[in-house]
Parts: C-alpha cells; structure tokens; sequence
C-alpha cells in the first residue's frame, strides 16, 4: 500500500530531473553555439587582416594560425546597389535654393487664409444671416431620403445630416446669396462696362482689405462714367458686398461653413483656381466642394472634365496643410503639369513647417487625432493613384501589351531589327527576280 503511494512521487521527482537536465542541455548548445559563433567571427577577422599590404610577407603568414592557411580567403561583399533603395520613404529637407525658398515664403502667407474664418464674433455674424430654417429643412428631407434608400439596399448612407446641411447652404449660397461679377454695371447709367485697368485702392477700400482694385468705363459714350471694383479678401466685409468672383466666393462660403460648425479646407491651385474641402465625419474623410460651379464631391471636374492640367493642389485649414493634388490628378501623365518650384522633399519639409506651427499649442491628444487623420488621407491618395493605374491598364488591348513588352526588352527589340533587316537585304539582293510572286510557284515552273 505504502509503495503505491510513493510511486506517484517517485515518477514526479522523476519528470522533474529529466526537465532540469533538458533544461541544462539548452543552456550549454546555447553557449556552444555563441561559442562557434564567436570563433568564426575572429576567423574572418584574420582573415581580413590578412590580405592589407603588411600581410603578405612570409613571417606573419608562418605565423597565422592554422585556420587561417587552411581555407582561402574571403573578400568582402560589394555594398548594395542604390536601385534597391528606390522604394524608401521620401525624406523631408529643408528648401536651400532661392527658388525654394521663395515658394516656401508664399505657402506659409497663403496657410493665413483659413485662420480670418476661426474670430468666433464673426462666425456669429454670419450665422445670423443665414437662413437657418430652410437649411435645416432641406437638410432633414435629402437626409430622409439617403437614409431610405441606404436600408432599401441594406447598407450605410452616402452622407449625413451635416453633410446635407453643407449642400443645402451652398445651393442658397449660389442661388440667392451671392452674384457672380465679371464686368460692373456703370454706377450711373448701369449700362455695361469696359475694362480700364487697375488703380489704386482708396483708404476706405485699403480699410477694408481691398488687395487691389479694377477700374471699368461706361460703355455708353454720352457717360463715360467709372466704375470700381474693389477685390476684397476679408470675408466679413463680402458678407455686405455680396459679390465678386472665385476668390470672393471661395473666402464667403468657407466662413460660412465655419460658421455652421463644419471643418473646412480652403485649396489652393497653381493653375489660378480656388475651392473648398469639408470633413464629412459620416464618410471620414475629406469632400470636394466648388461653391462656384455648385458641385459637391466631384475631385475629376478640373482635370478630366475641363481637360485642365494641374500641377500643385495644396489644402490648407486651420490645423495644418496638405498636398492633394493626386485627389484631383488621378492622371499624373496625361493631366499633370510640371512641378518644378521646387523638390518634393522641400515641398514636403514646408508642409510638415505648416501643420507644426498650427498645432504647436494643442493638446496631445488633439495632435494624436490629426496625426491619424493623416495618415488615412494619405492612403486614400495612395489608392486613388493605383486606382488610376489600374483603369489605364485595363484600357489596354492585347496587342499593345505585347508591344508594350517588345519596346521594354531590347534583345526582343534587337531581334526584331535583324530579321526586318534580313528579308530587305533578301528582297534587293541581286540576281533574285523580284517581280515573281512567291505565292504562286508552281505558276513559275509551269513557265519555265
């Protein structure tokens, strides 16, 4: 009895040693391994050393180890190729050219446009003006319909109700609210007018932020009277005027949207061209919106629909920057200009610059926030390039695939060359009749 008590603890001990020397017997190959390792690494220490100059006299080598005269030497690999370090992440450099620099100077003054949009007073103020009522109104309707149809289908919205607000204010915004100015009528006979040219902005229009101004003649001779058109860039000061043209409609409605609590993006274009991008927290991301055309999400318009080449979209808000121009040049080769103000290395250290100096003073967990924001736009933009990529390699035929891979390989190429070479030398070479048909020879031995 007492011994089947003790076999259970007799096999137990037993387990125990065995785990302790399996144990034992890891930790000493470990050792041995680091132990070859070790030795190894001297060996081709010697090695090395072998081959400098004052290596190859008759002494040290009799007195080297025997190891070392054993095997033959060993030279160091070549380092990489600079072509395997293509794909790696661009880094950002600071501009050092005076080109650079210049472009530098004007993206930080243009990063101030959005900040006249955040004075709280003003945003008061326009929101007065707006009619609040009917935006709501509108917005609830087109937000009723996009949800029955998202559960008519079984899955989410297109937009949300913020999203419908923003669409409902541009529609008022460019129905009711602002007009659109090409030539002003005559202050006195409002008869049209012919341009002048520019002048000189008065204190009152300086006052008010008048950047420039235009001066425009009555066409009517018996008048002849000027008009001035001052080009505002406060937006405060446009919600009185009520007019102007793209740059005018850009700045208004962005305080507008700010107004309604949307986060906004004022976009600049190097082809002289202005629009705004709002977040739409329902979709996550950010929106294309041209309150002067009256489109909503529409990014193709400019390249694809105008046939328009754009080369730098730069989107700037009130906490940062970003280049999105791939959002709006899906085509790089076929829609894309050259952007040669400076490398994109700088023009990405210029864009880091910019969102540093606006979220300098906010909280950690705010930055945190946009950070990630961040890097989702920038696989949205990655995969809209891909996207465009793709549907261009679809668009290909069989034949030019195959023409395509016979132009990339030159041995193909090469090949191609000699045997077209070859049938023209066969054709022109003499004695051959060059006039009988190949295709008919039993015609020519009937004639023979």
């Amino acid at each position: 009895m007492a011994d089947a008590h003790h076999a259970p603890r007799g096999r137990l001990r037993r387990a125990d040693e065995i785990e302790r020397w399996a144990k034992d017997m890891t930790e000493q190959y470990r050792q041995l391994l680091s132990r070859n390792r070790m030795t190894e690494l001297s060996r081709r220490s010697s090695q090395r050393r072998a081959t400098s100059p004052h290596a190859h006299s008759h002494h040290h080598h009799s007195m080297a180890p025997p190891y070392a005269r054993e095997e033959p030497i060993i030279q160091d690999q070549p380092p990489p190729s600079y072509s395997s370090l293509r794909n790696l992440p661009m880094v950002p450099s600071p501009p050092t050219d005076a080109r650079s620099i210049r472009f530098r100077n004007m993206l930080l003054s243009l990063s101030a446009t959005p900040l006249s949009w955040e004075n709280p007073g003003l945003l008061d103020e326009a929101l007065r003006i707006v009619p609040i009522d009917r935006i709501q109104t509108e917005a609830e309707e087109e937000s009723m319909i996009l949800q029955a149809e998202a559960e008519s289908l079984g899955k989410k919205p297109e937009w949300g109700y913020q999203d419908c607000a923003i669409k409902a204010l541009m529609k008022w915004f460019k129905q009711s609210f602002f007009s659109w100015v090409n030539n002003p009528p005559c202050d006195v006979c409002f008869s049209p007018t012919v341009v002048y040219g520019p002048t000189a902005a008065t204190d009152d229009e300086a006052a008010r932020g008048a950047t420039r101004v235009e001066l425009y003649r009555c066409s009517q001779p018996e008048c002849g009277a000027f008009a001035r058109f001052p080009r505002y860039s406060d937006a405060f000061v446009l919600l009185q005027t009520r007019r102007g043209r793209v740059g005018e409609w850009v700045s208004c409605f962005g305080m507008l949207c700010r107004a309604m609590n949307a986060r906004v993006r004022w976009v600049w274009n190097s082809e002289d061209h202005n629009w705004l991008e709002v977040y739409s927290a329902h979709a996550k991301r950010w929106v294309h919106v041209d309150v002067c055309e009256g489109v909503w999400d529409r990014p193709r318009l400019y390249a694809e629909g105008w046939r328009r080449k754009l080369g730098y979209c730069i989107a700037f808000s009130a906490d940062g920057a970003m280049d999105v121009t791939r959002r709006y040049c899906r085509n790089p080769a076929k829609y894309g200009k050259e952007r040669a103000r400076t490398p994109e290395p700088c023009l990405l250290h210029i864009l880091n610059e910019i969102r540093s100096i606006r979220r300098r003073d906010m909280p950690k967990q705010e930055k945190f926030r946009l950070e990630g924001e961040d890097i989702r736009e920038q696989k949205e933009l990655q995969a809209h390039v891909i996207m465009a990529i793709a549907a261009e390699i679809c668009k290909l035929t069989p034949a030019q695939l195959a023409d395509a891979a016979r132009r990339s390989d030159p041995d193909a190429q090469k090949a191609e060359e000699a045997r077209q070479s070859g049938e023209t030398q066969y054709v022109r070479a003499p004695g051959q009749n060059n006039r009988q048909s190949p295709q008919n020879p039993r015609r020519d031995q009937e004639g023979r």
